[in-house]
């Protein structure tokens, strides 16, 4: 704790100011940020401390930190990667955004900052389906970004219909679109969804995964099978000297 304690205050801060740059959220929201992120910042600090950054020359604090086994570096790996997964999920079920919403050609949304705009439909066939197809244009401060494009389908030989979701990732963050039914007046139901920093979880579990290796590599935490040589000369017999 008292190595930690300042981290801890940083992290706390850094929660806050998120919570307050996402235009808030449960409050609950702000003690699983500054989880996952002291767990980010403790991994680090740990390093930081173990080679003596500040308080011995740079020169070293950089033997010191090279020095330092691979179990170490995987340790913190696998608990930046614990934290990163953890932002991941307190982000996502804190600020993502749900629009279920009529729309015509030409009418838009907004979810996540981007202005989502439906170009209109378009029929289409495929190897052993057919399908209704909807274009959207995404834009950001009036300027088109990318384009997705969202599907109803009919696989004929089952007369199964299936939804194909237009999925766009910005970032650490993805944007689903979603088409329901159409309506009488020519429009058709749209499900929107901005899903932030979602990536985190899926990229928190590789990280800890990578620190389960490096930690693997370290020479120390493996058992060394005997060689060749001495298992030989183990079982070759002893030569009695002639008499």
């Amino acid at each position: 704790l008292q190595r930690l304690y300042v981290v801890a205050a940083l992290a706390f801060a850094a929660a806050l100011v998120f919570f307050y740059l996402e235009h808030g959220g449960p409050v609950m929201a702000v003690l699983g940020l500054a989880a996952g992120l002291f767990l980010i910042l403790g991994a680090v600090a740990d390093l930081w401390y173990r080679a003596g950054i500040g308080k011995v020359k740079a020169d070293i604090a950089w033997r010191r930190l090279s020095g330092l086994p691979r179990s170490a570096f995987g340790t913190a790996l696998a608990h930046a990667g614990l934290g990163i997964t953890v932002l991941g999920i307190v982000t996502v079920t804190t600020f993502a955004t749900e629009h279920v919403i009529e729309m015509k050609p030409g009418q838009s949304a907004e979810a996540g900052g981007y202005g989502i705009v439906f170009d209109g439909m378009q029929p289409a066939t495929g190897p052993n389906y057919t399908e209704d197809r909807g274009h959207f244009s995404i834009r950001r401060g009036g300027a088109q970004v990318a384009d997705t494009w969202s599907a109803k389908r009919l696989y004929t030989a089952r007369q199964m219909p299936t939804t194909e979701a237009g999925i766009l990732t910005f970032g650490l963050s993805q944007l689903y679109v979603s088409l329901g039914d159409a309506t009488h007046d020519g429009g058709i139901v749209v499900r929107i969804w901005w899903k932030p920093f979602i990536l985190c979880i899926w990229g928190g579990a590789l990280v800890m995964a990578l620190g389960g290796f490096v930690s693997l590599s370290d020479r120390r935490l493996r058992v060394g099978a005997p060689s060749r040589k001495a298992k030989m000369r183990a079982a070759a017999p002893t030569m009695e000297p002639a008499e």
